[in-house]
């Protein structure tokens, strides 16, 4: 798997009423919650973002509520994958069962600024700003969590799982 894109780069603690504030939790439609993704942090981010784009955040990126809908608002909003300092374990988790790549890296995190073009090599593990030409190690997904990503979550992997029996 490979990722390309433009940096967009935020702080630290990011959490999921954040990412998507809780008064927009009345629906599951992907591309509704895309639409209000990080509003409250930065009302121009969904008009800024382009399909393929990296977001980039320091420490605890998912922090607080245990919910699936930021991690989906944010691959519906066009993001290809996050990197962050660290992630909160169970937005980890949901990140892969909705089939969101994050990679945790604090030395890319800290030499990448937003607008950069970042490119990430999931199978090799590096990250790499096309910007500066500068590139870090990421820890690359072992094979049954890059099938989970592939298929677009542990929901589509387990139907193609079950449907080959």
């Amino acid at each position: 798997m490979r990722f390309e894109g433009t940096a967009h780069r935020y702080g630290r603690d990011i959490d999921t009423d954040v990412i998507i504030p809780a008064r927009y939790l009345n629906t599951s439609d992907p591309d509704e919650l895309a639409a209000h993704c990080l509003e409250d942090l930065d009302s121009e981010f969904v008009s800024k973002v382009q399909p393929g784009d990296i977001l980039v955040a320091e420490e605890n990126f998912g922090c607080g509520s245990s919910r699936e809908h930021a991690p989906i608002a944010i691959k519906h909003a066009g993001v290809a994958a996050v990197v962050a300092k660290s992630f909160a374990r169970i937005f980890y988790r949901n990140a892969i069962n909705t089939g969101l790549p994050i990679f945790e890296s604090p030395e890319a995190v800290d030499g990448i600024r937003s607008g950069d073009r970042v490119a990430i090599d999931a199978d090799a593990g590096v990250i790499t700003n096309l910007t500066t030409g500068e590139s870090w190690n990421a820890q690359p997904f072992p094979p049954f969590i890059r099938e989970i990503i592939e298929r677009g979550g542990l929901v589509a992997y387990a139907r193609e799982k079950v449907s080959r029996r």
